[in-house]
């Protein structure tokens, strides 16, 4: 065979080693175009979809320029450490109607720095008796909403703990049980056994075995809610530990394709005085790395007055907790913030009390 023969049949197995080179990369990158595609219009879909829901869900806390008294000017997401307070209720139909006034199931103060990329979460028992500027005596914190809402709420909660809140969360139990279902369930440590209500109330219909397992949203619901075999103190962790699961679940690549029903579950039973700019600016927290998330619970004792039973928050334990959320915050650093000490308590007795 000539010299001229072998280069080339050298040339034809070259060009065939290319051509097999070129059809190995054509099937490898058209799925990765498709699926790049494919994430590219979901996700312009799912920030279509949050925006709706989110703008449908605003309401205004009643406060002027949506701004906290212990505020000198209003606070950017962007820029700032700022607070939300998640209010958890229960306002379906089958408890007691429309006209009932609802109380908060559950209040759970976030602090978020910034800097450090961290969160606070502080748990305040719904018993907790404090004074409320809506009414101006010291009652349970749970009959704050009742007496005013999200408003009174949010005054109550700034009075007693001297921390502004900036921007409140409001959820039913219709949105817990449908977010967690979207994103596939939660793994928990369910410490023991118990029966407990659905979110309809119909009696005994959660029965849960200790151990770690992974809840729906009933099951979750129902550990979150249950005051059964421990108090309220543990109740308040266990559901700042239900939210930590949730935070960390909805954040992970698997859930990424379930969060479409995330939203749209709590679009429908969500109110926020959060804009969808203001919404977004959270989500540096998920992308810049590991979300330093610490839990923080308010220390006290039973306190029984006129046959009502409230919870008495330990002074000293309440001021060590202030100076934490404040110094989480930068409050010292905030220049010509107004000065707030929280208003006078008022006569603790009252004549017609919600039990």
């Amino acid at each position: 065979m000539s010299k001229k023969d072998v280069n080339s049949r050298i040339q034809i197995k070259e060009k065939k080693k290319k051509s097999k080179r070129k059809k190995i990369l054509f099937f490898i990158f058209i799925p990765l175009i498709i699926l790049i595609g494919a994430v590219s219009a979901y996700a312009i879909n799912l920030v279509n979809e949050a925006e709706k829901a989110v703008s449908n869900s605003y309401e205004s806390d009643g406060r002027e320029n949506n701004k906290s008294e212990l505020r000198a000017k209003e606070v950017d997401p962007t820029e700032d450490h700022v607070s939300v307070l998640f209010i958890g209720v229960d306002g379906s139909e089958h408890r007691g109607g429309n006209d009932e006034p609802i109380r908060s199931d559950a209040l759970i103060l976030a602090t978020l720095n910034k800097n450090d990329n961290s969160v606070k979460m502080l748990s305040i028992p719904r018993d907790s008796y404090v004074y409320v500027p809506e009414v101006g005596y010291e009652d349970k914190i749970t009959h704050a909403h009742a007496f005013g809402g999200v408003h009174a709420t949010i005054e109550t909660v700034e009075s007693f703990l001297d921390v502004p809140v900036d921007y409140y969360v409001k959820l039913n139990f219709n949105a817990f049980v449908d977010v967690i279902d979207a994103i596939g369930g939660v793994e928990m440590e369910v410490p023991f056994e118990f029966t407990e209500s659905d979110s309809n109330d119909k009696r005994d219909s959660i029965h849960l075995l200790p151990g770690e397992q992974n809840l729906n949203g009933e099951e979750a619901l129902a550990l979150a809610r249950t005051r059964k075999i421990d108090n309220d103190i543990e109740r308040g962790k266990r559901q700042q530990e239900i939210l930590k699961a949730v935070i960390n679940k909805a954040t992970s690549v698997n859930s990424v394709f379930k969060l479409d029903e995330a939203v749209q579950a709590v679009g429908n039973n969500m109110t926020t005085n959060l804009s969808f700019d203001e919404m977004k600016a959270f989500l540096s927290y998920g992308t810049s790395g590991n979300i330093d998330i610490e839990t923080l619970n308010l220390e006290g004792s039973d306190l029984w007055l006129n046959n009502i039973y409230y919870y008495g928050l330990d002074e000293q334990n309440l001021s060590e907790t202030k100076d934490i959320l404040q110094t989480h915050l930068d409050l010292a650093d905030e220049e010509n913030v107004d000065n707030w000490e929280g208003s006078e308590a008022g006569d603790p007795a009252r004549e017609t009390p919600i039990q």
